[in-house]
């Protein structure tokens, strides 16, 4: 993917033009996406040019949303038939768009000026969390001041770091230790690791085993999520780069370890995806079935992987 041309946009709108729809809207964090058409729009070379845009209330988000056809829950793409690219993502009050083609762009903004008052923000560096930095070779994505903010609320910046995220010689179990007086703690930390798997795909895994702990989490289990911090203590700084050299080629990489869990006996299958040497999707997850042969558990992840 090339990475030149990213630009962020904003917006404070106020009021919408005469005529907008708009109703109540019920799930006030649900994501939603947009599927615009451009007629005549033409294709170029894959580039990402990046905007991001800010819609403060609530209700004018839901008037955006009816503006739009709507196909998904979180992200919406357009491929024209030169193979032009164009994507939309809405969280709430804020739009990220990446298209191949800035004409898209251009004429995607004057749809929304027609409804909302825009603002433009400049090139993303900062999204929901998420860092991105671009150069030359490409872009680069990571959560560092998350990652960071999250190993000092544990009390751990002072730690010495580990190694590894997880004992490799140690199986967490159902009952792994004293139950804990407050299991609300080891909640809250897990839920904050599952968000910054989106860019550290190294601690997938780990994270993958805490969760399944939740209901009832014991001491040995926040033993295994403060090694998970350790190890995040000394690699602050790992993220995804994504090279504007990179061919379009998929690869998928999967294996599963048979009967791993001690209390189910059920294999844990993962895989990861690339498009050339850019990593673009991964997963960790137990298999829903007892597999009775390590074939059998081999044959389960590839059919998630496809």
């Amino acid at each position: 993917m090339n990475g030149r041309g990213i630009t962020r946009y904003g917006s404070g709108y106020s009021k919408p033009a005469a005529g907008s729809a708009g109703s109540a809207f019920s799930k006030p964090y649900q994501h939603k996406s947009v599927n615009f058409v451009e007629e005549n729009s033409s294709g170029s070379e894959l580039q990402s040019p990046l905007n991001a845009m800010n819609l403060p209330s609530m209700d004018q988000y839901q008037q955006l949303v009816n503006l739009l056809q709507t196909s998904d829950h979180s992200y919406f793409y357009k491929r024209s038939e030169n193979g032009g690219f164009f994507g939309v993502v809405i969280y709430v009050d804020d739009i990220l768009i990446a298209s191949s083609d800035t004409t898209l762009i251009a004429s995607f903004k004057d749809f929304l000026a027609a409804h909302f008052k825009l603002k433009d923000l400049g090139n993303p560096k900062y999204f929901l969390g998420i860092e991105i930095a671009r150069n030359k070779s490409g872009l680069f994505i990571s959560q560092h001041k998350y990652a960071l903010d999250l190993v000092s609320d544990s009390g751990l910046l002072g730690c010495k770091p580990s190694t590894t995220p997880m004992d490799s010689t140690k199986h967490l179990q159902q009952e792994d230790g004293e139950v804990l007086d407050d299991p609300t703690t080891y909640r809250r930390l897990v839920g904050r690791l599952v968000y910054l798997c989106i860019t550290r795909p190294d601690i997938t895994f780990a994270v993958n085993k805490l969760s399944q702990y939740l209901s009832k989490p014991h001491t040995g289990h926040m033993l295994a999520a403060e090694k998970v911090l350790r190890y995040l203590k000394g690699t602050i700084g790992h993220g995804l780069h994504y090279s504007t050299k990179s061919d379009l080629s998929l690869s998928i990489f999967s294996d599963a370890d048979w009967a791993a869990c001690p209390d189910t006996r059920r294999s844990i299958s993962g895989f990861c995806l690339f498009l050339g040497t850019s990593l673009i999707s991964w997963r960790s997850k137990k298999q829903h079935t007892v597999s009775r042969s390590s074939a059998e558990a081999d044959r389960g992840v590839q059919g998630n992987a496809l």
